[in-house]
């Protein structure tokens, strides 16, 4: 698990609201960006943080990509704090 990568992906509230409008549903970029008032290419931005952190995945649907949560890698950070507990 990329930890470094997770926990700046996860340090940024645009993210964190990115990550709870795909718990509700899979959405694609303009779906995303019109729940934002900032740039398409800053969404962009935050999309391919939350990427390369394996927090949400994507896939090609017609013209859109849909970007999806990635509940794998948040139920190994969940595993790996409890841990830390012990």
């Amino acid at each position: 698990m990329k930890m470094n990568s997770i926990f700046k992906a996860l340090n940024d509230e645009t993210r964190r609201r990115i990550i709870e409008l795909l718990k509700e549903k899979d959405m694609n970029a303009g779906e995303i960006a019109d729940e934002f008032n900032i740039s398409k290419p800053s969404i962009s931005h935050h999309l391919d943080l939350l990427k390369r952190a394996d927090l949400i995945s994507s896939e090609k649907k017609g013209k859109y990509i849909e970007y999806s949560l990635n509940t794998t890698i948040l139920e190994d950070l969940l595993t790996w704090i409890i841990t830390l507990k012990k």
